[in-house]
């Protein structure tokens, strides 16, 4: 198995940056109480649809249902934010690929969304990219961050924070390298700040130069 990479330096630049945890809260939700179930946030509606095409964001990928690989995404299945086809995380395979968790409330996910673009305008072809949209229940404020943004690349929702059955407690955002067998060599709970510096770690850690 490989080494699961921690980079050295997160706990200081986390502190620098100021990510973002459950326990701040939304801004609609000050206080820190736990946000809705996922059960009562629509993903898929004709507004949110609209939204999605118009702000260019690409359907998301065809995934096959199955177990976890070892060291992998745990074996759930996501929502496509604005309607499409669910993801199953665990068929995330065959390509090495860069998961970004982030939320519209949180600012260092805001200000690393364009970042993650630019890497993804770069790496397209070689690395596949995919954001999940992580304990924000607001899709609409959500699309039109990404709208805002200039993100393309697919996006999944996980209100009810499932995919912590894999990744452990983390903050946002948090950016996971997986290699093209579905495991998991690096979890990034910073804000990267440019798309060098998440070039370097993908070629530091998958092996792929972009």
């Amino acid at each position: 198995m490989k080494r699961l990479a921690l980079v050295a330096s997160t706990v200081g630049v986390v502190l620098a940056v100021g990510g973002c945890t459950a326990e701040a809260g939304p801004p609609d939700n000050p206080m820190g109480a736990a946000p809705a179930p996922a059960s009562s946030v629509d993903v898929d509606t004709p507004a949110l649809r609209r939204l999605k095409e118009q702000s260019g964001v690409e359907p998301c990928p065809v995934t096959p249902a199955g177990p976890a690989a070892p060291g992998g995404l745990p074996a759930i299945t996501l929502p496509c934010l604005g309607g499409g086809r669910d993801v199953h995380l665990a068929g995330l395979r065959g390509r090495p690929t860069v998961v970004n968790l982030w939320a519209s409330w949180c600012t260092p996910c805001r200000e690393e969304l364009p970042v993650l673009q630019d890497f993804y305008t770069r790496a397209k072809g070689k690395v596949r990219m995919i954001g999940v949209d992580f304990e924000d229940t607001r899709p609409g404020a959500a699309l039109q961050l990404l709208r805002q943004s200039g993100v393309t690349y697919p996006q999944v929702a996980d209100f009810d924070k499932a995919v912590d059955q894999g990744l452990g407690p983390h903050p946002v955002p948090m950016t996971v390298l997986v290699d093209a067998d579905g495991e998991v060599v690096a979890k990034l709970p910073i804000e990267i700040t440019s798309a060098d510096q998440l070039a370097d770690l993908v070629e530091q850690e998958l092996g792929v130069r972009v």
